[in-house]
């Protein structure tokens, strides 16, 4: 799971727990001005991840780490479909976060309100 806050002009992604060990991350710090938005979509764990180049991959139990795939990095850190939010980027290492938080409604909420436009 992870923790997303606003600090400043950043947006913070905490990878929680053991979490950090199987993404290979503990933290992204992205500028605001970096980030597109935000949506709930808890789809997106059947969707197909691409390469995995680092991080783990166990079908159904979680995926976690960088993936490749259309010519995009994707960083994902989810166990549970049902509570991941994806955080759409410009200009950055990754194109897309897929995240699993507790509150995906209240992350999204945080992150488009700090997003400028």
């Amino acid at each position: 799971m992870a923790t997303v806050r606003v600090d400043g002009d950043d947006l913070v992604v905490e990878i929680e727990g053991m979490d950090r060990l199987w993404s290979l991350k503990s933290r992204l710090v992205i500028p605001l001005a970096n980030v597109r938005g935000a949506t709930a979509d808890p789809g997106i764990a059947a969707e197909p991840k691409g390469l995995r180049a680092p991080g783990t991959s166990v079908p159904g139990v979680i995926t976690a780490g960088t993936f490749h795939q259309d010519g995009e990095r994707v960083f994902w850190n989810i166990r549970d479909g049902a509570r991941a939010v994806v955080i759409e980027l410009a200009d950055e290492r990754y194109a897309r976060l897929v995240v699993e938080v507790a509150d995906p409604a209240a992350t999204v909420a945080l992150i488009e309100q700090a997003v400028p436009r």
